[in-house]
């Protein structure tokens, strides 16, 4: 790939990574004069070393893990208010689309992120995602209606996404394959442990101050985020002019890619739940978005000069097996992480914040199984038995939440979150190390953002497919409560797209017969939403199997970003 040089060095700490890197730089211009060529080769490889401390190397980890920390935290913290939100602005509608929006932008902003860090650096554009997750945090916050709190988690989804693979692609930048498994692992740490703690957090302020503060509290650390990175971050990149790198992006494929995600998810967003599928508006955007797939593929791999997607990489099958078992992966993760908190409230009757509670255990087993997988990968450097066992693990775990009815114990629920948890994170970064000892150090920031999509894709679909299930479900069990005596008004409440709105309606429903078979609707409801994620965890299973084993050097390639323009040879 020509938009980045590369600088080639050997490690010198085994443990803590290439502090001081010793580069060889490799130009894009050509010159027939050989000898000149290797004198000016070395000169630059004089001016651009860099040289970093032990304290600057510790003070950037922490500004990378913050940004992680902050984006982590905003994706789950809503889990757990969203109702108290949409009751507050006014619109059950709302129940889908804050997490729609968030997680349809999450989708689209993987490749894009990528691509603009390779032609104008991971520094400037990592700050650039800083900005506009402040300032999106800030429209949520101070928004009075549900249009401007999808606008605003729209934003919040398009960058954290970026800042989450900038700090990926940085961290990779910076180590070589081998050490950069443990900083990955301990990043993963930090995720998980902000994921987990969203819900609680989210739980306290809607129960205890106001839902506001949920978006507020991204404030301090967001912005503490920036300064760190702004003082310490120092990664090596050419100056790009605005004109060649405007030209260097690959638009063909980034309207395309916008329009196909965007016309297919919504598709699935409004199918059955909006619309029924036979819509005509449900199956054009469907179809309108398959074809604009088809496009995105030619444009990938006839236009492109720096293709947003490179399709070189899907010629591997064990590159394939891998973002599939990351798809999987992404997909169970995120539906039980959303929809568990929603479990507790309607079947187990738990306020927001005990279901907040009642989820930790799957959070600090994946982040704990996360930083175990880190350090195994980076003492042995073997990724494929992780990616075995994490598969197995979590297919049993998700297998085993089937069972769960009305009369289970919450212990019984939080020992099987135990079994998910340390499937789940051992399949957070072993797929990806499979896949970045398969490119070129330069093509890591395009493989990474490649699997960060698949991941966000697997995120955005996960959260539709099940809302679907959970809401059709329950659908199918209106005729049951009919005949329970249930009044309609609260019949109304609990069909359609309202019903995971309502999670809680049975704080208003005296009679305890009515109210058995409330709960009873949302246990079945959610039991096929458990069978469905086993079902994409089998997947994962399968292909796990064909997963290729691939070196992790302990030797280092920094990638050096920015895009030279080319000058004619005389």
């Amino acid at each position: 790939m020509g938009r980045a040089s590369q600088e080639h060095s050997q490690s010198n700490h085994d443990e803590l990574g290439p502090f001081s890197p010793e580069p060889q730089t490799a130009l894009q211009n050509t010159a027939p004069d050989i000898g000149a060529l290797e004198a000016l080769e070395t000169s630059i490889i004089e001016q651009s070393k860099v040289h970093r401390t032990t304290w600057r190397i510790a003070a950037t980890l922490v500004a990378l893990f913050l940004s992680l920390f902050v984006a982590a935290l905003d994706a789950t913290i809503t889990a757990t208010a969203t109702p108290v939100i949409v009751h507050d602005l006014g619109s059950a509608v709302g129940y889908t689309w804050i997490g729609g929006a968030y997680l349809l932008a999450n989708a689209v902003g993987a490749p894009i992120w990528g691509q603009l860090s390779d032609i104008w650096g991971r520094k400037m554009i990592l700050l650039g995602a800083l900005a506009i997750f402040f300032a999106s945090s800030t429209v949520c916050a101070a928004t009075t209606t549900m249009a401007g709190m999808i606008v605003g988690r729209a934003l919040q989804g398009f960058s954290s996404v970026g800042i989450i693979l900038i700090v990926q692609v940085v961290i990779s930048d910076l180590f070589s394959l081998r050490q950069r498994s443990l900083f990955l692992g301990l990043s993963q740490g930090v995720w998980v442990v902000a994921g987990g703690c969203g819900p609680i957090i989210g739980g306290l302020f809607a129960s205890l101050v106001t839902w506001r503060w949920c978006f507020w509290i991204n404030l301090p650390v967001c912005g503490s985020s920036f300064v760190m990175t702004l003082l310490f971050l120092r990664v090596q990149h050419t100056k790009t002019a605005l004109r060649v790198g405007m030209k260097a992006i690959d638009w063909c494929g980034l309207l395309t890619f916008l329009a196909a995600i965007l016309m297919i998810l919504i598709g699935l967003n409004l199918g059955g739940i909006v619309y029924p599928w036979t819509s005509a508006k449900v199956i054009v955007l469907l179809v309108v978005g398959a074809t604009m797939v088809a496009v995105f593929i030619f444009c990938e791999a006839r236009l492109a000069e720096y293709p947003l997607l490179p399709l070189g990489l899907f010629k591997q099958w064990s590159n394939v097996a891998s973002l599939l078992v990351c798809f999987s992966h992404g997909l169970v993760f995120m539906a039980l992480e959303f929809y568990l908190p929603l479990f507790f409230q309607s079947v187990k009757t738990a306020t927001p914040l005990k279901s907040g509670l009642y989820v930790l255990p799957m959070a600090l087993c994946t982040g704990l199984a996360g930083v175990a997988a880190g350090m195994i990968i980076h003492r042995f450097g073997r990724f494929r038995p992780l990616i075995w066992v994490g598969t197995c693990v979590i297919c049993l775990g998700s297998g085993l939440l089937v069972m769960l009815v009305t009369e289970s114990s919450i212990a019984t629920a939080l020992g099987i979150q135990v079994v998910i948890g340390i499937g789940s994170g051992l399949l957070f970064q072993s797929p990806m190390i499979a896949i970045q000892s398969s490119v070129d150090q330069q093509d890591v920031a395009t493989a990474t953002g490649t699997f960060a999509f698949v991941r966000s894709t697997a995120i955005a679909v996960s959260v539709i497919i099940t809302g679907v299930i959970f809401q059709s479900s329950i659908d199918q069990k209106s005729s049951m409560l009919a005949e329970s005596g249930l009044p309609s008004s609260i019949l109304e409440r609990l069909t359609g797209k309202e019903a995971a709105a309502n999670v809680m309606i049975y704080a208003e429903i005296g009679d305890p017969s009515q109210k058995l078979a409330v709960l009873r609707a949302f246990a079945w409801s959610t039991r096929q939403m458990f069978i469905a994620t086993t079902a994409f965890a089998g997947l994962g299973l399968v292909a796990g199997l064909f997963v290729r084993h691939g070196h992790l050097s302990e030797e280092h390639t920094e990638t050096v970003t920015g895009i030279k323009e080319k000058t004619p040879v005389s």
